[in-house]
């Protein structure tokens, strides 16, 4: 497993940060090692290095019959610079996870389109594993690294991911599909690239999403953006995940998040299920993108109905 600087660059002040997600990870049982992009001080504007390096660094994790999972280090505003450069056929000859969420949302649903790769919308190293991991109460520390090592190493299906009681009931339903989504703002961008997934992808999925920052009017304006493309006509379920720093959504203040969801939705009469602890709020719960999940928004319960390791062919996806 290795770390790596797929998006932002580390600051000093988050060495220790990598250094605790190393003995998380390592008591998951797994061996750990950290790419060379990732080295305090490093960077180029915003990014621990130029799209071409970051993508050269990455095709060459991808290759490497060592490497068996590569874990972001943090987010960004890099990924949409490299979608290109990737090394799509190493993706289809040895698949192999990529775990991470907000800017690496982009990889997760375009390496989806192009190669069937189930990424995991889930932990990474500054933010997540040596950073929200760390205040998480002992109980639940322990059930997740439990979670993690399952996912990636077993073959047997999950089942039902733990839940908490911030899950909430926004419409009650059942629904069962693919698990799609991610950073609703990198949703949105990643369908205006020419590496969108195309719509048929989204027959029957289970659209999940969780956004931080911005304002609430951006949200609304993003579940705009997916009606209008035709993405809510063709779902059959949606997930939404723990909203984080939104202006807008403070106690009191009016919309809130399940009223401008039900608003975009109208009359499609799709289970929602909110606040589930998934993205920027963390710790994650892990969700692999691609794999079908069964979703009983009443019963507030997501369960993940088959393995997450290894690919799948998205349908209606082209080959490219």
């Amino acid at each position: 497993m290795v770390i790596a600087a797929l998006s932002g660059p580390l600051p000093a002040a988050c060495e220790p940060n990598v250094e605790r997600a190393v003995v998380v990870l390592e008591r998951m049982g797994f061996r750990v090692r950290r790419a060379p992009l990732l080295e305090v001080g490093r960077r180029h504007w915003w990014s621990a290095a130029t799209p071409a390096e970051i993508a050269n660094e990455l095709n060459g994790l991808l290759r490497d019959p060592e490497v068996r999972a590569i874990i972001a280090s943090d987010g960004g505003q890099t990924a949409l610079g490299y979608l290109d450069l990737i090394d799509v056929e190493a993706i289809r000859a040895d698949p192999k996870p990529i775990l991470g969420y907000s800017d690496i949302s982009l990889l997760h649903l375009v390496l989806y389109a192009r190669a069937g790769l189930v990424g995991f919308h889930a932990d990474m190293a500054v933010p997540g594993f040596g950073g929200h991991w760390q205040s998480a109460p002992a109980a639940r520390r322990a059930e997740l690294e439990k979670l993690y090592s399952r996912l990636l190493t077993g073959t047997a299906a999950i089942g039902a991911l733990p839940v908490s009681p911030s899950w909430e009931c926004w419409r009650p339903g059942r629904a069962e599909g693919r698990l799609i989504g991610g950073v609703i703002n990198r949703i949105v961008l990643a369908q205006a690239t020419r590496f969108a997934l195309p719509l048929e992808c989204f027959d029957g999925a289970v659209l999940f999403w969780e956004e931080m920052g911005g304002l609430a009017s951006h949200v609304w304006s993003y579940l705009q953006v997916m009606r209008h493309s035709g993405i809510l006509d063709r779902i059959s379920g949606m997930v939404v995940g723990v909203p984080r720093e939104i202006s807008g959504l403070e106690p009191g203040a009016s919309p809130t998040l399940s009223e401008m969801v039900l608003d975009v939705l109208g009359d499609r009469d799709i289970p929602v299920l909110g606040n589930v602890e998934f993205g920027h709020a963390g710790p994650n719960l892990p969700m692999p993108v691609g794999i079908r999940v069964g979703l009983d928004a009443q019963q507030r319960t997501l369960s993940l109905l088959e393995p997450a390791m290894g690919p799948r062919i998205p349908q209606g996806s082209p080959t490219r």
